[in-house]
């Protein structure tokens, strides 16, 4: 028998944000946000010049193909059952998706290899690795009772400055739950790492900004209150200790997943709203335009370690000091 869905999460599921017209408004995320308060220059290179880089790697597409299969995973768990959920072959899904997201990237890439077999090969089996040790765990982590599924890619279109009507917010929300006993919403943001994150990512305000704008925005889009909305990093590692290494300290360390939920009380969220203003303001007009002023270049290791421009000489090579 098919559960009865609170009238709460009927109503969110059915009633979409307005997507945005093109024509005349300006989209704006959280992504840009980042690459912004990196690199200016980066930013009117991708956003303002409209210069096309390939920036996928084997990084993104294994991020791709894990966010994908394990909401498959969730939406069938909440959705028919949690046995149903465990009748997925997550092998055969993950496989399938890994190399469907390959070939994707392949052919924007002008069909040129960005990663060996060998590297791919690794990436495969720590996917599989990761799934697995999911399953058998899952209950830690996600339960049918009391919780509903809102949905999987959530959209979020809201303009995040009345002063620029013109300019909206958007972004997909991985995963949102609503507990029916608590009258609550927790949104979950998947991130695959390599071994997880350590204090300094946890500390790092630039990474809790996503969320807390997630927040921020699904409260206005949706006339939630704040209290009632929770939010949390669901980290998969790619590696992990086994317990026979000599440097392993506890057992914790041999999880596949680590959860983190940043703090999200008024200073917090005062925070992300400001950030998120002052890039607005920074990079456009009262209509919309982007501002015709300089984008200053910020080299540095990490900045230039992600960028695409990074070697091209024509455009930037900031990259090639580093």
């Amino acid at each position: 028998m098919a559960r009865k869905i609170p009238k709460i999460v009927r109503e969110i599921r059915s009633n979409p944000p307005q997507e945005i017209n093109f024509a005349y408004q300006k989209n704006v995320s959280y992504s840009q946000m980042s690459i912004f308060r990196g690199c200016p220059y980066r930013w009117k290179l991708q956003y303002k010049d409209k210069i096309k880089a390939f920036t996928s790697s084997i990084h993104t597409v294994f991020g791709t193909a894990i966010h994908e299969v394990l909401q498959h995973y969730l939406d069938v768990m909440f959705d028919t059952s949690a046995a149903g959920a465990d009748r997925i072959d997550l092998e055969e899904l993950f496989n399938e998706k890994f190399i469907e997201e390959y070939q994707s990237q392949y052919k924007r890439n002008k069909n040129q290899h960005f990663s060996s077999a060998e590297e791919m090969r690794e990436f495969y089996e720590d996917g599989i690795g990761i799934l697995n040790w999911f399953k058998k765990k899952r209950a830690k982590y996600f339960s049918r009772r009391g919780w509903h599924l809102v949905g999987c890619e959530v959209p979020l279109v809201i303009s995040p400055n009345k002063m620029y009507t013109n300019i909206k917010y958007t972004g997909f929300l991985d995963v949102v739950l609503y507990n029916e006993k608590y009258n609550t919403f927790k949104i979950i943001d998947i991130k695959t790492s390599t071994r997880g994150w350590k204090e300094r990512d946890k500390k790092n305000e630039d990474k809790q900004y996503q969320l807390l704008l997630y927040k921020q925005f699904f409260s206005e889009q949706y006339g939630i209150p704040l209290k009632d909305i929770e939010i949390e990093f669901f980290i998969v590692k790619r590696k992990v200790l086994s317990f026979d290494d000599e440097n392993i300290m506890s057992p914790h360390q041999a999880y596949r997943v680590q959860t983190f939920s940043p703090p999200s009380g008024k200073i917090k969220l005062s925070r992300a709203k400001k950030a998120i203003d002052n890039f607005i303001k920074e990079c456009f007009v009262s209509s919309g335009e982007i501002k015709e002023i300089e984008y200053p270049k910020s080299p540095s290791k990490w900045n230039c370690t992600f960028c695409p421009f990074k070697e091209n000489l024509e455009l930037c090579g900031e990259g090639l000091k580093f």
